[in-house]
């Protein structure tokens, strides 16, 4: 999964941008229009998106409605729109932050840390009678630890953070196993199944991750 993807028609300022982050060990990968930053999104990914309204096919809070559909993925708009209008409109629709620009890059980069420290830093996530510790990478439930495979953590980490989401399969598929797997649809739900055993109390009755037909799951 990508680090940062930066949705920016301006290619002066998205590589400058791109280049800091990049020097902050971040992975980035960088789009020009609405088409190709979902098409990248959707086959790759990203722990978050920096995002500028004005593109050259479809506003970014077309974007941003878009991806809100199905996932909660930290979002933080980038723009020269400096009147109020834009910006509530934009937190209005799930933005995390709103930047107007010219920015300092300074300001930006701190932002940007604040933002994984609050969202990916955690050492542990609890869910209910499920607690996740992202440091050694385990799962108990009832303080018991349960025995998961790589995949399964990840995916159960993946579904805990967009609790009350559905996501699709291709999302899901794409994020834990990547968009150029050897691997089949079929593995993911494979994985579903071997986590409903593990964390469900009755696993052909599931109550936390659940099945929407013709789409994907959705964690409860």
């Amino acid at each position: 999964m990508t680090d940062i993807l930066i949705v920016e028609d301006n290619k002066e300022l998205a590589g400058v941008l791109c280049d800091f982050l990049r020097a902050e060990n971040y992975t980035v990968s960088v789009a020009e229009n609405a088409e190709k930053s979902l098409a990248l999104y959707e086959k790759y990914g990203a722990r978050l998106i920096v995002l500028d309204l004005m593109l050259p096919d479809k506003d970014g809070f077309y974007i941003l409605e878009k991806i809100r559909e199905e996932s909660n993925t930290p979002i933080l708009i980038v723009s020269a729109k400096t009147n109020k209008d834009d910006k509530l409109l934009g937190l209005d629709l799930g933005a995390d932050d709103y930047i107007e620009k010219p920015y300092d890059i300074d300001i930006m980069l701190a932002k940007i840390r604040g933002i994984f420290k609050r969202r990916y830093a955690l050492d542990e996530m609890t869910d209910g009678d499920i607690r996740i510790n992202n440091v050694s990478r385990t799962v108990f439930k009832n303080n018991i630890p349960l025995e998961m495979t790589t995949k399964e953590f990840e995916l159960l980490v993946l579904l805990i953070e967009n609790k009350g989401r559905t996501l699709s399969k291709e999302y899901i598929f794409n994020t834990i196993w990547g968009s150029d797997s050897y691997s089949e649809q079929q593995t993911l739900t494979v994985h579903i199944k071997w986590l409903r055993q593990k964390i469900e109390e009755d696993p052909k009755c599931p109550r936390r991750i659940l099945t929407v037909w013709g789409v994907g799951y959705k964690y409860l």
